[in-house]
């Protein structure tokens, strides 16, 4: 049994719960009606959070990319 599934599978939920914890913003929103709020930058701890949330996203795919290979 391969084991790449399982740390996908893994990973995954990992992406999950961070996404989660990302703190509301409005994003494109406000391109689309929504309303229009003051322009922050990260820091701290939801820097960190996006960061990992990248990382994670790349790692989520290279194990997608080795799954159709083996």
């Amino acid at each position: 049994m391969t084991y790449i599934p399982l740390f996908q599978i893994g990973v995954s939920i990992l992406i999950i719960a961070l996404v989660l914890l990302q703190p509301r913003g409005s994003g494109l929103g406000s391109a689309f009606g929504g309303e229009g709020s003051f322009f922050a930058t990260r820091r701290g701890i939801q820097q960190k959070l996006y960061w990992l949330t990248l990382v994670l996203g790349f790692v989520f795919i290279a194990l997608g990319i080795l799954n159709l290979i083996q």
